[in-house]
């Protein structure tokens, strides 16, 4: 199981996440990013609106709908993972991922419910989106519910600070410096997550603008 988990979250694994910045581009071409201080607060944003209430709330709610078989339940959520996201770029690279992940996490782990799945996009019913692919891939690898959303957390946040080393003034140990400080969260959110038990929501003007507007620069590193 931690093998599973460390190859999963690896930036090794061709999950395709290095195309996209999440409108972290944007923010830089714009100024509000610039710094390791500004960073932080674009850190703290990526984890206290996208993933403790879209993301990680979604990755929670498929992985018990997996574990429990309750393959009616998945289309709606996957419908409401792309219906929060605004940006079209956003939605495109979420599916993009999703079916990256789930293609080679069956290929490298079968399993009935991965099969279940890829039946499900074949038909059209599902995307699926990353949160969802991500939650297969830990569910048939014996990942934890809990684990699956701090480990979830750890891809999204270590894939920002990727970006960001490329796209602003930040050197690696200031940028893993200010990784490790998130990362310092993200059980207090994953236990929130537990414990609200909430569906996914969003409400983050500013991420969400600045993914609107990266389609708009004039060049470009990522696509969102």
């Amino acid at each position: 199981m931690t093998l599973s988990l460390l190859h999963l979250c690896d930036s090794l694994f061709p999950l395709g996440s290095f195309a996209y910045s999440d409108g972290l581009e944007s923010a830089t071409a714009a100024g509000e990013v610039r710094d390791a201080e500004t960073l932080q607060s674009w850190l703290d944003a990526v984890l206290d609106e996208t993933i403790a209430r879209l993301e990680g709330p979604a990755v929670w709610h498929a992985w018990s709908m997996i574990d429990n078989d309750t393959w009616d339940a998945l289309s709606p959520l996957d419908d409401e993972m792309i219906a929060l996201r605004p940006s079209s770029a956003a939605r495109r690279s979420t599916r993009a991922m999703g079916q990256r992940l789930l293609t080679m996490w069956r290929g490298l782990h079968p399993d009935p419910r991965l099969d279940r799945i890829e039946q499900l996009v074949r038909r059209g019913a599902i995307a699926p989106t990353l949160p969802l692919a991500f939650a297969a891939a830990c569910v048939s690898s014996s990942i934890g519910r809990r684990q699956a959303v701090e480990a979830f957390a750890y891809t999204r946040l270590a894939s920002t600070v990727s970006a960001a080393m490329r796209l602003a003034p930040v050197g690696q140990t200031e940028a893993h410096a200010r990784l490790a400080r998130t990362l310092g969260r993200v059980p207090a959110v994953a236990a929130d997550i537990e414990a609200r038990d909430a569906r996914p929501e969003s409400f983050a003007p500013a991420l969400d603008i600045a993914a609107m507007s990266q389609q708009y620069l004039h060049s470009r590193l990522f696509r969102s």
